[in-house]
């Protein structure tokens, strides 16, 4: 049952991902403003995508922690 549990969580972490990820939303930080003399659009791409990962992770050490 967990490991159901898990898997869904994947899949929806994927569907965020795909979407944030995507078009629609990264037009919203299409302007010519820097954070740090980086690119904004630049900035919030890595910044979702490391969001992204830290979530994946905390999903595998619970579904992890379960199995043990």
């Amino acid at each position: 049952m967990r490991s159901r549990l898990a898997a869904q969580r994947r899949l929806a972490l994927f569907a965020a991902g795909v979407a944030v990820l995507n078009f629609p939303l990264l037009g919203l930080w299409d302007t010519q403003a820097t954070l740090f003399g980086l690119p904004l659009p630049v900035v919030c791409v890595f910044v979702m995508w490391a969001v992204l990962i830290a979530a994946l992770m905390l999903i595998e050490r619970a579904h992890r922690g379960d199995r043990e």
